[in-house]
């Protein structure tokens, strides 16, 4: 017997979808894996808590999705539809069958600088072409980082700006900040969003993903080991330690602009996470990434230039062999 909200899914979808099971709970959501039958492939559908649900209008709700919708980049998982089941809102994107940044944080703890720096190159791209769409992802933390065939790619962009923008009203508004479902994850959150500033923008992504690489360095975020009030009053107040203090060998590039991601004013950290992406396409164990003009990468592989001075070596000693033979 299927659970009623599982049932009233599976109705408002028909036979387009067939759901298949529940995953985990994503956050303020369910989860459901399904079956688009059109296409035969897997998708995920997130299924918004009923109280939540009932705060919001549902046509805003869907008219923000689809704007997050029209982002294609190869490191955002796009979003597919949004809809209404019974008294729910839900979502749909395609089912990446990979683990979280999280699961691979949870398992190697200080990360390797190589894998660092290359995580950090692929979402700050996304992000870079989010943003230059005009679409914030206000929620950036390793649970919305996936690895797809080992590439870094970025789920959920627009949701939280799909939830507080869909308010019915300022005292439904207040009642989703107070559970913090506007506010992203307290660890990962900017100070002027913890504000409630309401002139919030892209730089907010860039303190998050601040604190998501500082993490991935260190083994543990800026400000572990403290209640959610006191950890966003950190991110307000506190400066964190430096990287160079917690992760020796941290290059000094990588180190400088993670710091500067987690400046208090947004004014004073990088300009745009495209920035992020050309420092950390540079990484002398693995070659230098170029960042396309439409955000995506090439990787010139740290052979390469090596061969190519190999080549030019042999193409001169060559010429001077000959020379010394005609004389």
């Amino acid at each position: 017997m299927q659970p009623l909200l599982e049932q009233e899914l599976q109705g408002a979808l028909g036979a387009a979808y067939t759901i298949e099971r529940e995953l985990p709970r994503g956050g303020m959501s369910r989860v459901f894996l399904a079956n688009e039958n059109a296409l035969g492939r897997k998708v995920v559908i997130k299924v918004l808590a009923p109280e939540l649900a009932a705060t919001l209008s549902s046509e805003r709700f869907k008219r923000e999705i689809m704007l997050a919708a029209r982002l294609q980049h190869p490191h955002i998982v796009p979003l597919l539809h949004a809809g209404q089941a019974g008294g729910s809102l839900y979502y749909t994107m395609p089912f990446v069958d990979g683990e979280s940044l999280r699961d691979r944080m949870s398992r190697e703890r200080q990360m390797n600088i190589t894998d660092v720096s290359r995580i950090l190159e692929e979402v700050a791209s996304a992000l870079g072409y989010a943003h230059e769409q005009g679409v914030v992802h206000r929620d950036m933390k390793p649970e919305n980082v996936l690895f797809f065939h080992g590439q870094a790619v970025v789920l959920d962009f627009g949701i939280a700006k799909a939830v507080s923008a869909s308010a019915t009203n300022d005292e439904a508004a207040g009642r989703i900040t107070q559970r913090g479902m506007s506010l992203g994850t307290p660890m990962y959150i900017a100070p002027e969003q913890a504000a409630g500033d309401p002139d919030l923008d892209h730089r907010a992504d860039i303190y998050a993903l601040g604190v998501v690489t500082y993490e991935m360095l260190c083994g543990h975020p800026p400000f572990s080991g403290r209640s959610p009030q006191q950890v966003m009053a950190a991110h307000a107040t506190q400066k964190p330690e430096p990287i160079s203090r917690r992760r020796h060998d941290t290059p000094n590039e990588l180190a400088a602009v993670v710091m500067r991601c987690l400046e208090k004013r947004p004014a004073d950290r990088p300009a745009s996470a495209m920035e992020i992406a050309r420092m950390a396409a540079v990484t002398p164990m693995e070659g230098t990434r170029v960042v396309m003009p439409g955000g995506g990468t090439w990787r010139i592989p740290a052979w390469v230039p090596w061969a190519i001075a190999g080549a030019a070596t042999i193409i001169a000693l060559g010429l001077a062999v000959k020379l010394a033979s005609k004389g």
